[in-house]
């Protein structure tokens, strides 16, 4: 077992060189290695590294002018909202004030043809009384002047005589004072 144990540590010894030789390269290798390692590093940055940099710098760009833009968008649209909400405020004020003065002159107009429709029935009505005034007398004008030809014909058969004028006119305003 001792043996074995030994023999064991040859292995290892050797196992160890052989690892060390793996874990250090020898040094041609290595900078063979570095240096494509190198290369490949600015064949990268400039290749790839660059443009996709460009690339970003100008995709930021644009989001920036796009944000520029949204602000001031939003800037003009909140303006012009505010200048919307003053010009409808101004017509509301305009369409009330328009109403207003319509009510108004529709009741001036109302009153005034009101006054013209009493003035109209008043005059109408004066015109109707005068009318009736007259009416009655010439009615009664009428009825005078058939009571004096009534009385002129009782008095000619009372009379039996002729009777002038002047004596039928007495005899008629007579009788007709007499009614009255």
């Amino acid at each position: 077992m001792v043996l074995k144990v030994l023999s064991n540590m040859d292995d290892i010894g050797e196992k160890m060189a052989s690892i060390a030789q793996k874990l250090i390269p020898d040094w041609v290798s290595f900078v063979i290695q570095f240096s494509s390692f190198i290369i490949l590093l600015l064949v990268v940055f400039f290749f790839a590294y660059k443009p996709v940099k460009k690339m970003l710098k100008k995709r930021a760009d644009y989001i920036q002018q796009e944000i520029d833009q949204a602000t001031e968008s939003h800037a003009l649209a909140v303006k012009e909202t505010q200048e919307a909400k003053r010009i409808l405020s101004e017509s509301k004020s305009e369409a009330s004030q328009i109403i207003e003065n319509a009510t108004k002159k529709g009741e001036e107009k109302y009153e005034a043809m009101m006054e013209e429709a009493r003035s109209e029935v008043k005059d109408m009505k004066i015109t109707a009384e005068q009318d009736i005034e007259q009416a009655k007398q010439d009615a009664l004008n009428d009825i005078r002047k058939e009571m004096v030809n009534v009385a002129l014909t009782a008095s000619k058969e009372i009379l039996k005589r002729e009777v002038d004028k002047d004596d039928n006119t007495r005899l008629a305003e007579d009788f007709i004072n007499r009614l009255n």
